[in-house]
């Protein structure tokens, strides 16, 4: 009588940790599907990692092409919510994590998968992101996190121990020497952390850095761009130095990557903290993203009403960003914060334009058919509201002392105390 194996999609990258946690998971009477995301990697061999994937007892080995899917409805989304994390990360890994997970459930429902696997590390964001992001989108499926698991724990304690586990089964390896440090990466950035990174005072290599050149090597010449948007989403790139125009989304995001990274824009080297509880150290490169929340930032200022713009900065952007980073993007309260971010985006139409020089970026001038911003009203040299709508300056020592009444109060009491 034959029996069905239990099938798995596991998140292959073809690096070592996988490769023998796909044999692992085979050994241990899987069926394994393995699904490498195609999210920008630079440089990879995609037909290699599944020719690699086959060949250490994949079932099926699939690498769909998400770049298009990741830009328009997760890059995009986090720049029209100034996604920054703690003030300072772009979130890269973040935000492809509910890209990459989305793929990942859905190849499980086609080949009728009940378990997902990862090969994030028990302390880490990812095994978080990864599994939360599955359950919402399916809560039938299983996750198996072999880092987390005792058996495997126990019998690779380290990385001695998973090469001579490739040798025993003819894994492939790549013989060159493994970086000091860990490296993700997409089309949005590339992050790089753990080994010599661990140590927060050693300064990272200039030789690890691959989207962008540092500042000090940056041109000695100002690059100009203009950004357009519509509704928030960037719709329109242009540098006056190559004289071209990106329209198409993966296109326009290539391209500033290539703008921003040539000018040395978008580094970040900080100590941020986990989810789980621990402080890590992590460097980051996010080069087009940087130029595009930049310029976006400065045409809210005009194309957002004065409170929309206060709710978006203290509780849509920050709550964005927490539930992102946490692992919770498919989750109803993301859903809410995500639909008022659009709402708030509807009138977020014009352009900018900005300066690129050794790593900063000024922008100079902006403009937009839906602008709030009216020069007359703004002017001290014109009385009242010019053609826009009327002012009267004198109405501001009632409005001055309505709103000084507390405080008057208040001050009233400290004067009294002190008697």
């Amino acid at each position: 009588m034959s029996t069905t194996k239990p099938k798995v999609v596991l998140a292959y990258s073809g690096g070592l940790d996988t490769s023998v946690i796909l044999k692992w998971l085979a050994e241990k009477g899987y069926d394994v599907i393995c699904y490498t995301a195609n999210v920008g990697q630079h440089g990879e061999d995609f037909e290699a990692v599944k020719a690699k994937a086959l060949s250490c007892g994949a079932s099926v080995a699939l690498c769909p092409d998400l770049r298009a899917d990741f830009v328009e409805n997760y890059v995009f989304m986090a720049i029209k919510a100034n996604a920054m994390y703690e003030g300072r990360y772009m979130m890269g890994t973040a935000v492809c994590r509910p890209c990459i997970s989305k793929e990942q459930v859905r190849i499980a429902k086609e080949y009728g998968a009940d378990f997902i696997a990862h090969g994030a590390t028990g302390k880490g964001n990812d095994q978080v992101r990864f599994e939360m992001n599955a359950f919402a989108q399916n809560p039938h499926l299983k996750a198996i996190a072999p880092w987390r698991d005792a058996e495997f724990i126990e019998k690779f304690k380290g990385r001695t121990d998973l090469l001579n586990y490739c040798t025993k089964h003819n894994i492939p390896v790549d013989a060159k020497p493994k970086a000091n440090y860990s490296v993700d990466e997409n089309l949005m950035h590339v992050s790089y952390e753990s080994g010599m990174l661990e140590d927060a005072a050693v300064t990272p290599d200039e030789s690890m850095f691959k989207m962008s050149v540092s500042p000090q090597n940056a041109p000695d010449k100002v690059e100009k761009v203009r950004v357009e948007f519509k509704a928030g989403n960037p719709v329109s790139l242009t540098s006056k130095t190559d004289n071209v125009t990106k329209t198409n989304p993966l296109e326009l995001f290539l391209y500033a990557n290539e703008i921003a990274g040539r000018n040395g824009i978008g580094r970040c080297d900080i100590v941020e903290n986990r989810f789980v509880g621990i402080k890590s150290r992590g460097v980051y490169e996010t080069p087009g993203g940087t130029l595009l929340r930049e310029a976006h930032v400065d045409l809210e200022g005009i194309a957002l009403d004065k409170e929309v713009k206060r709710f978006q900065d203290t509780v849509l952007t920050p709550e964005f960003s927490r539930l992102c980073y946490n692992g919770f993007y498919y989750s109803p309260e993301m859903e809410l914060i995500k639909n008022a971010i659009d709402f708030a985006q509807k009138d977020c139409d014009g352009w900018v334009e900005m300066d690129l020089y050794k790593g900063n970026i000024t922008i100079t001038a902006r403009g937009s058919d839906k602008s709030l911003y009216s020069a007359d009203l703004a002017s001290m040299d014109i009385d009242g509201g010019g053609d826009s709508i009327d002012y009267n300056p004198a109405d501001a020592a009632g409005f001055i002392n309505c709103n000084a009444t507390r405080l008057k109060l208040y001050g009233a009491v400290r004067l009294n105390q002190k008697k």
